[in-house]
C-alpha cells in the first residue's frame, strides 16, 4: 500500500513545475480576434490620457504640495514620471509583440510562464476593481463637498455609520451607481464609448489647459522665496516622499497595452499611444503643479479641494466652476479607463483557460464585448465602493502594480536575448531576408538600421542570438555551455533577488553601524553590476519591431530597481493584506486554473485561440539545433551564385558549436 501511495502521488505530482512554468507560443494570425478591432491611435492615446488624469490632478496635486514637498512637487511628478516611463517604454515593446488583451498578463504568460502570468493577473484583477471603486468615491465625494455634504449627511441619517475597521463610514449609494452607470455606458459598444471618453477627455485638457494659463497669469515668484519657505521646504527626502505618492498618478498607462486586441493596428498604435500619452500627462502634472504653487504659499493651499480654493484666493472664483466641470469630467474617464480594462484581462484569462470558461464566452454577442465579464466587473467594483473604505485598500492596490511593471521589465531583457523559434519568426519581427524593405532605416524606434552591405551580419546576429559575442569570450567558463538565452535568463533572476535584498537591506539598516553593517551593500552591488556585464556581453536578437526599447538591458534594468524600491517602502499591513489576497488566488490557480490550462489541452497559439501542439518543454532560450534562420540562410545560399551569397554558418556546423 505504501509503494502504491507513493505511485499515485508521483503521478499526481509529475510534472507538477513543467505545468507552472509552461510558456504561450505564438501562432496563428496575430490580428485574428473576437473582439472588435475599431480603436484609432487617437481613441488608445485618450483613452491612456483619461485613465491616468483623473483625479490625481485635483486631489493629489494640492495634497503633495501641502504636505509633502511644497513647490518642488513639479520635481516629484517628473521623477514619478520618469520611473513610470521606463515601464511604459517596456510595455510598448510587448504591445508590438503580442497584440492580445490582457496586457501585462499576456506578456508574462509568453516570456516567463504560466504561474507568474496567473499571479499578475491576479493582481491586475485586484488594481482595477479597487481603482474603480476608489474613482467612484472621490467622484461622489468631490459632488458631496460642493453641496456641502448634503449627500453624506441623508445616508448617515438613513443607514447610520459603520464602525468596522475596513469598511467607510457610510455606506456610498452614489458611488454605487456611479460603478453601474459607467458599465452601462461601456456595454453599448466599445466605439460608442471611445467617443464618449474621448470627448469628456478633451474637455478635461481645456480644463486644465485654462488652470495652467490662470495660474502663470496670476503667478507671484515670492511664493516660492525663502520667507515663504523657499522651493524646497521638505528637502530632498520630501521630493522622494512626494514621488512616491505621485507615482500613483500615472497609473493607468496599462489600459493602452489593455486595448491592443481592439486596436486597428495594434504594432502602431500601441507605442505611440503610450509614448505620447505619457508625454502629455507628465508635462501637464508638472505644469499644474508650478501653477498651483506659484498662485499661492504652499502653506495655505487646501489639500482637499486645491485648485478651486487657489482659483478663489486671486479671485478667479468664475474659474472654480470650470474645475469642477474638468474634476467631474476626469473623474469619468479614469472609471471608464478602469471598467474598460478589467473585463479584458479577465477574458484573456478564461480564454487561456485560467478562469472559469463562461468569462470568455462571445456567443451571440453582437457588440463584440465581453458581457459577462462586464457585469461581474461593473457589480464588483460597485459594491467594493460602496462599503469600503478605499484610502486603507488604495496602497494595497499598488503592489499589484509595481508586481507587473517589475515583471514586464525583466522579461523585455529576457526576451531580447532568446533566440527565435519557428513558430515565433514572424510575429516576433525576424528580419526576412528575402525583402528588400528590410534595409530601410528603422533608428527612429530603437532598431538598427541596415545597408546594402550589411545584411550578413545581420544574419550572423539572428544565428548567434542568446549566445557569448565574440569580445566576451573570456566569459565562457561562467556562462558558456549553456542553451542559448538560458544564462542571461539565469542573470536577470539574480539581478532581481540582488536588487530585492539591496533594498530591504538599506530599508530595515536605519544607520549604518560601521564598515561591516556596509558589507551586504558591496556585495550586493557586485552582484547586480555582474549580472549586468555577463547580459551585455551576449547577442541581442536584431528583431525588427515597430518600437524597440532603448539601450536594453540598461533601461529595464533600472526600471526594475526603482519599482522594487517603492515596492519596499510599502507598509507591513499592506504585504499582510496582499497575502490574504494571494492566498484566494493561488487556491483558485492550484484547484482550477492549472487543470483547465489551455495548454494542457493541447492548445498552444496565444495568438490562435484554437491550434494544436502542446506546451513549451523547452528550457530557457533553448533553439532547435536547426533554426529557422539558419534553414532560410541556406536555401538563400544555394539559390546563389557568387562566393558572397554563401551562408555564413551551415547547419553542420551550427550543430557542432551547440552544446
Amino acid at each position: 500500500m505504501p509503494g502504491a501511495r507513493h505511485k499515485i502521488l508521483g503521478h499526481v505530482l509529475s510534472g507538477f513545475c513543467h505545468k507552472m512554468n509552461r510558456r504561450k507560443p505564438i501562432h496563428g494570425d496575430s490580428l485574428d480576434t473576437p473582439l472588435n478591432r475599431c480603436l484609432t491611435t487617437f481613441d488608445i492615446t485618450l483613452l491612456g490620457v483619461g485613465h491616468m488624469v483623473g483625479a490625481g490632478i485635483y486631489v493629489l496635486t494640492g495634497t503633495v504640495a501641502r504636505h509633502m514637498a511644497g513647490p518642488a512637487t513639479a520635481l516629484s511628478f517628473l521623477f514619478a514620471g520618469v520611473t513610470s516611463t521606463l515601464a511604459a517604454l517596456c510595455y510598448a515593446e510587448f504591445g508590438t509583440r503580442i497584440p492580445r488583451a490582457g496586457s501585462a498578463y499576456a506578456y508574462t504568460y509568453v516570456s516567463i510562464g504560466e504561474f507568474w502570468a496567473f499571479i499578475i493577473g491576479w493582481n491586475i484583477v485586484l488594481e482595477y476593481m479597487i481603482g474603480a471603486a476608489s474613482v467612484a468615491r472621490a467622484w461622489s465625494g468631490y459632488l458631496d463637498e460642493m453641496l456641502d455634504g448634503a449627500i453624506s449627511n441623508a445616508t448617515i441619517s438613513v443607514t447610520g455609520e459603520l464602525h468596522e475597521t475596513l469598511l467607510s463610514r457610510y455606506p456610498d449609494v452614489l458611488a454605487f451607481l456611479i460603478c453601474i452607470v459607467s458599465s452601462l455606458i461601456l456595454a453599448v459598444g466599445v466605439k460608442t464609448s471611445a467617443y464618449i471618453n474621448n470627448g469628456l477627455t478633451i474637455l478635461n485638457l481645456l480644463v486644465i489647459a485654462l488652470v495652467i494659463f490662470l495660474g502663470f497669469y496670476y503667478a507671484d515668484i515670492s511664493n516660492w522665496s525663502e520667507k515663504n519657505g523657499g522651493f524646497m521646504p521638505y528637502g530632498f527626502s520630501g521630493v522622494l516622499a512626494g514621488a512616491a505618492t505621485c507615482f500613483y498618478a500615472f497609473v493607468g498607462f496599462d489600459s493602452i497595452s489593455a486595448s491592443s486586441e481592439e486596436a486597428k493596428d495594434p504594432s502602431r498604435s500601441i507605442p505611440i499611444a503610450t509614448i505620447t500619452s505619457m508625454g502629455l500627462v507628465a508635462f501637464g502634472y508638472i505644469l499644474v503643479a508650478i501653477a498651483l504653487t506659484l498662485m499661492v504659499p504652499y502653506q495655505t493651499i487646501n489639500p482637499d479641494a486645491a485648485l478651486p480654493a487657489a482659483l478663489g484666493a486671486v479671485h478667479a472664483e468664475w474659474a472654480k466652476y470650470a474645475v469642477a466641470v474638468g474634476a467631474v469630467c476626469g473623474m469619468t474617464t479614469t472609471l471608464l479607463g478602469s471598467l474598460f480594462s478589467l473585463p479584458r484581462c479577465l477574458y484573456a484569462m478564461s480564454a487561456d483557460g485560467l478562469l472559469f470558461g463562461f468569462l470568455s464566452d462571445m456567443s451571440n454577442n453582437k457588440s463584440q464585448i465581453p458581457i459577462s465579464n462586464l457585469i461581474i466587473s461593473g457589480l464588483s467594483s460597485a459594491f467594493i465602493a460602496l462599503l469600503f473604505d478605499l484610502e486603507k485598500l488604495v496602497e494595497f492596490m499598488s503592489i499589484g502594480t509595481l508586481l507587473a511593471y517589475t515583471i514586464v521589465s525583466a522579461a523585455v531583457i529576457i526576451l531580447r536575448y532568446r533566440p527565435v523559434s519557428t513558430a515565433d519568426d514572424k510575429s516576433f519581427g525576424v528580419p526576412q531576408l528575402d525583402s528588400p524593405c528590410d534595409r530601410e532605416d528603422s533608428s527612429a524606434t530603437g532598431t538598427p538600421g541596415t545597408d546594402g552591405g550589411s545584411s550578413s551580419s545581420e544574419m550572423f546576429e539572428a544565428l548567434t542570438v542568446g549566445r557569448l559575442r565574440a569580445q566576451y569570450a573570456w566569459l565562457e567558463p561562467l556562462a558558456g555551455g549553456r542553451a542559448p538565452g538560458s544564462a542571461v535568463t539565469g542573470c536577470v533572476y539574480v539581478f532581481t533577488v540582488a536588487v530585492a535584498a539591496l533594498c530591504v537591506h538599506n530599508h530595515f539598516l536605519a544607520e549604518p553601524a560601521g564598515l561591516w553593517a556596509l558589507l551586504p551593500d558591496f556585495v550586493l552591488s557586485f552582484i547586480i553590476i555582474a549580472c549586468l556585464v555577463v547580459i551585455w556581453a551576449h547577442q541581442q536578437s536584431p528583431a525588427r519591431l515597430p518600437f524597440r526599447v532603448p539601450w536594453v538591458p540598461l533601461l529595464p534594468a533600472a526600471s526594475v530597481m526603482l519599482n522594487v524600491e517603492l515596492m519596499v517602502n510599502l507598509k507591513a499591513l499592506t504585504w499582510a493584506r496582499f497575502a490574504i489576497w494571494m492566498t484566494f488566488g493561488l487556491l483558485l490557480y492550484f484547484l482550477y486554473g492549472i487543470h483547465h490550462s489551455k495548454l494542457g489541452e493541447g492548445v498552444t497559439g496565444l495568438l490562435s485561440r484554437s491550434g494544436s501542439g502542446g506546451g513549451n518543454s523547452g528550457g530557457w532560450g533553448a533553439v532547435d539545433k536547426t533554426s529557422a534562420i539558419a534553414r532560410r540562410v541556406g536555401r538563400l545560399a544555394r539559390g546563389s551564385k557568387g562566393d558572397d551569397r554563401k551562408p555564413i554558418i551551415c547547419d553542420d556546423e551550427l550543430a557542432r558549436r551547440d552544446p
